[in-house]
């Protein structure tokens, strides 16, 4: 436009980060996701703060990712169909900075419009100081375009994992323990 480049991906793309790379690589400074995300109300009590906080965490990480902003769009309201319990959307709509910081929210079930300004010079700033895009591993990428290979990915374990992370003054070390009982292994921890 000729306020800004601007780039839409609509709803379920929100979840993939290729989409938001892609349009952010063709010079887009601001993400527009629309999307019409919400509980089923009988899963809300159990799922619904963990549904919500990764709808939004995935948003702002293509913000800081990308160094751009982020502009995602959510509906309000309950939806029943005929015969169902229908989908209870959680609003919420939000725009995100080019670091990721929530510069204003509208709310869980009130009809409203926001303006909210955005300095577009921010996103050049943003770039320079984090060039995750300039330092991208390009090499290592070519996988990407294909679909995973089955046995190569994990399945359900009945194990548990626990995950040490010890930082101190000159390194970080992180060390992943796997402990429980299967008919090949034994409940002894083991790391790697």
């Amino acid at each position: 436009t000729r306020f800004g480049r601007i780039g839409v991906l609509i709803c379920w793309d929100q979840w993939y980060p290729e989409g938001a790379r892609l349009t952010a690589m063709q010079g887009a400074q601001i993400l527009f996701f629309p999307t019409a995300i919400g509980w089923h109300p009988k899963e809300k009590a159990e799922y619904g703060v963990r549904q919500h906080g990764a709808w939004e965490t995935i948003q702002r990480s293509h913000a800081v990712a990308n160094g751009c902003y982020v502009v995602s769009v959510n509906r309000i309201g309950l939806e029943t169909p005929i015969g169902g319990d229908g989908i209870e959307f959680w609003g919420q709509s939000f725009v995100a900075g080019t670091s990721g910081e929530i510069l204003t929210k509208a709310s869980v079930n009130k009809e409203e419009t926001l303006v909210v300004p955005v300095d577009l010079k921010k996103v050049d700033v943003t770039r320079t100081h984090w060039p995750f895009l300039r330092d991208r591993r390009i090499d290592a990428y070519g996988d990407l375009t294909k679909r995973p290979i089955d046995d190569a990915m994990p399945r359900s374990f009945s194990k548990t994992a626990f995950v040490t992370i010890c930082t101190v003054t000159s390194v970080s070390v992180c060390t992943v323990a796997v402990l429980g009982k299967s008919a090949k292994t034994d409940a002894s921890p083991k790391t790697s």
